[in-house]
């Protein structure tokens, strides 16, 4: 391993290099274990730990197969899907990896005792295998978490709606939070050259996402002039809510928790933003009952920072708190778009509100490749910024998911794998230094 990282570092590495490099038998990966599974029964959410269920490990190096990549790992991020992984909830992950497993001999190697998690990564090419032909060894790449496998023509129109389609590193094995991951080359982009690994690393899963959700014909389709209410703006998802609403000259009303986070949207040039800690908003009475009298308070204090204005788009994430509140707040005709549900699954809201308003629910699950592709070519244009709020080693990756689980971030939060310290990985300082500002915009704070 240390004479891959001398040639990851080395800026006279030239593609052979990389391929004569002697692969090690194993590497570390951040991993939950199936016979953990149980270790949290019993416990409420919030009690459950990260720190207790992920282990920095060794484990065997997969190779390539038809269509894959090995990858080594410079930089990942941590999303909420490790959370739910590192508490197994809704449910274990190993229940994906059996079913992957029974796909191919190829798959099958996924069906292991470990999961090496992570979604997201900065890195560059070491192998890969038959039939790859864009990408080679030495290539600086960052991945989309984006595994389909198009055997079927319900995914040719839309490569999410593949009946086989998984996210990587969640649904699949050898993930990013680690020293090497092993990708299919479809996953794989350019990476951003005025970005450091660890920001490279960032944006892709929660960019992709919030790209669908609220530009792409298949989310919300926003448009100039829209106004569009996004819950938890200053966050990992809602960061590049806004940053995308404010980019397409849409209207953004950002919802945030505290006075701090309220700053950051307005850093990002957001005008309206609510802070629903301060003004108190309660859309719950106890847990079976919710409050209308609360929701009508909400929309109309959103009127006052649109000029008497419903909004357009609802960017959902929250959930169960908030979902009611979201459908009534829509304007006749509007749209909710929903990708997760941090504060649970089972969603209630008023129905009359909707149908009597014609308004729509679209649910919207991370990104297809043209999605990923388009979201990661606005990144390396410098039209969208990462958000990375913190860094830390990957040995600290349970601490990281521990943060992100009870909410004390902001933006998103990076993992250094293969690189040794941060800043390293830029090449076009010319760029960087235009948008230095708005890339640290969430460090410095």
């Amino acid at each position: 391993m240390d004479q891959i990282v001398e040639a990851l570092l080395s800026e006279d590495a030239r593609p052979e290099d990389f391929g004569a490099l002697a692969l090690p038998e194993a590497y570390r990966g951040n991993v939950v274990r199936r016979d953990e599974t149980d270790m949290f029964a019993g416990m409420a959410s919030a009690e459950k730990d990260p720190r207790k269920s992920l282990h920095l490990q060794e484990v065997p190096t997969p190779e390539p197969g038809p269509g894959e990549a090995l990858v080594a790992v410079m930089a990942s991020a941590i999303n909420y899907n490790t959370v739910w992984s590192s508490i197994f909830e809704p449910l274990p992950t190993f229940g994906f990896l059996e079913r992957y497993g029974r796909l191919s001999e190829l798959t099958r190697r996924h069906d292991l005792p470990y999961h090496v998690l992570g979604s997201d990564l900065a890195g560059v090419v070491l192998r890969t295998g038959p039939g790859v032909n864009r990408w080679k060894a030495g290539d600086r790449v960052v991945a989309h978490c984006l595994s389909v496998e198009l055997e079927s023509a319900d995914g040719h129109d839309d490569t999410m709606l593949d009946p086989e389609q998984r996210i990587w590193g969640f649904e699949t094995n050898f993930g990013g939070l680690a020293e090497l991951a092993l990708v299919k080359s479809n996953q794989l982009m350019p990476k951003p050259e005025h970005l450091t690994w660890e920001e490279a690393a960032s944006p892709g899963l929660v960019n992709s996402t919030a790209y669908r959700q609220l530009v792409s014909r298949n989310g919300a389709g926003m448009k100039q002039g829209d106004n569009v209410l996004i819950w938890g703006a200053s966050g990992g998802l809602g960061s590049y809510a806004t940053q995308l609403a404010l980019a397409g000259g849409a209207h953004p009303i950002c919802v945030v928790s505290s006075p701090e986070k309220a700053g950051i949207c307005r850093s990002m040039g957001a005008e309206a933003v609510i802070d629903r800690s301060a003004e108190g908003y309660r859309f719950w009475k106890d847990e079976r009952t919710q409050d209308p009298g609360e929701w009508k308070r909400f929309g109309k204090r959103i009127r006052e920072l649109t000029g008497g204005e419903d909004v357009d788009i609802v960017f959902e994430h929250p959930g169960r708190e908030t979902f009611g509140a979201s459908v009534f707040v829509t304007r006749k005709g509007g749209t909710i778009t929903t990708c997760a549900s941090t504060s649970g699954y089972m969603h209630e809201y008023d129905n009359r509100y909707l149908w009597m308003s014609l308004k729509r629910i679209i649910g919207s699950h991370f990104a297809n490749y043209r999605e990923a592709w388009e979201a990661n070519r606005l990144i390396a244009k410098g039209r969208i910024h990462p958000t990375l709020s913190k860094v830390y080693s990957l040995e600290q990756t349970g601490q990281a998911a521990y943060d992100v689980h009870r909410n004390l971030h902001q933006g998103k939060v990076g993992v250094l794998a293969l690189a040794p310290e941060e800043g390293l990985g830029v090449r076009n300082h010319e760029l960087r230094a235009k948008h230095l500002d708005a890339i640290n915009r969430f460090r410095l704070r």
